[in-house]
């Protein structure tokens, strides 16, 4: 394989999520490579609810895409549309490709500039701070982890979980489920199961909330965590529609290139792949895809592209600062051992450092 590459190929990455911003680092000395995202700064998410708590975590979480991808360029825009050539963004720029990677996660709607994320997370932790009551709205990871951190940093507060379906982290199996509702409610947390609640005709301020069954909620505040669209919309009438399922996920073949496509691949959250949707997969698919983009760069053959695999049937959810749920191949447990892995750090350390951040590096 040649040891340099001629003329540069030009790499164009839309997402900066945990996918999307660990390919463009990997990349940025081998290619021309264009970070495409709405926002300034790259995420952890896995480790945003802490923040909600705890909101000078959010200082380590939430970091400036300038701080890790040095080499390459950064549109702070949505991408809007897509050609076999070029992408479209909201800020009117035709950006031209070699080589697309789509890595745009789920539809979250998040400020800007990273200033205002760190303030937005002041105004939530205030709300929780002050409030006596609070209400969770979905039993997934996100809404388990929420009621998880307010019950264990707040446990004079009453709070409140109200999940659609009949048992909680339902992408899990019924022993995860069954022993996260033992904890939460061990915390004094009430759960409510096969319910929603209406948020439409819900005014600003008041503190009564109907749920579906017919209960009345008194909360001071409530947090939605739940039903969050893919990221996916904006392809529904581009050249890879056809690549879309029905539910809105891109179909990726076993080098994770999008279907029907040879130069333009898919990773993170958004790929039918059958996996849990998770931190630790997505990063594995920014892997296997920068190896084969830097392959096809350099001139490879495309037999020898490497294969991704759906990550087993494995995930862990936090409760609170030292416990948390682990459902592996093997088991299912509970507690602090599987709380010693995530918990305490949220992998904030290990991710900041696969993503090449110092530990002194804020990016304020």
């Amino acid at each position: 394989m040649a040891s340099k590459v001629e003329k540069k190929s030009k790499v164009v990455v839309v997402g900066g999520g945990i996918a999307g911003a660990l390919l463009a680092k990997s990349l940025q000395f081998h290619a021309d490579v264009v970070l495409i995202d709405p926002k300034e700064y790259f995420e952890i998410t896995y480790a945003n609810l802490r923040a909600k708590v705890e909101p000078s975590f959010a200082e380590r979480s939430v970091v400036k895409h300038s701080d890790y991808f040095t080499k390459g360029r950064i549109v702070v825009a949505y991408a809007s549309g897509v050609t076999e050539t070029e992408v479209f963004t909201s800020n009117g720029e035709c950006i031209p490709y070699d080589y697309l990677i789509i890595a745009t996660g789920n539809d979250d709607s998040y400020p800007k500039s990273r200033s205002k994320r760190l303030e937005q997370y002041q105004e939530d932790f205030a709300n929780i701070k002050s409030a006596e009551s609070v209400l969770v709205i979905g039993g997934g990871s996100t809404g388990v982890e929420l009621a998880g951190e307010i019950a264990v940093d707040f446990p004079q507060k009453k709070v409140t979980l109200v999940h659609k379906n009949t048992r909680l982290l339902d992408f899990m199996g019924q022993k995860a489920s069954s022993k996260t509702l033992d904890w939460l409610v061990s915390k004094n947390v009430k759960v409510i199961l096969g319910q929603t609640v209406d948020l439409k005709s819900h005014q600003d301020g008041e503190k009564i909330y109907k749920t579906s069954g017919g209960e009345t909620i008194i909360a001071d505040c409530h947090f939605f965590c739940a039903g969050i669209p893919l990221g996916t919309s904006w392809l529904k009438e581009s050249i890879l529609r056809d690549a879309l399922t029905d539910r809105g996920r891109v179909m990726v073949d076993q080098h994770l290139r999008v279907k029907g496509r040879k130069n333009i691949f898919a990773i993170g959250d958004i790929t039918d792949i059958p996996e849990i949707k998770q931190g630790l997969f997505a990063m594995q698919h920014a892997n296997v895809t920068a190896k084969n983009l830097k392959l096809l760069m350099y001139g490879g053959k495309e037999n020898k592209m490497a294969t991704y695999k759906a990550g087993p049937d494995m995930a862990i959810v936090s409760l609170g600062r030292k416990d948390a749920v682990m459902q592996s191949p093997m088991s299912t447990m509970i507690g602090r051992i599987p709380g010693f892995m995530k918990s305490s750090d949220q992998f904030v350390g290990k991710t900041r450092k696969q993503m090449g951040i110092d530990a002194s590096c804020f990016g304020l």
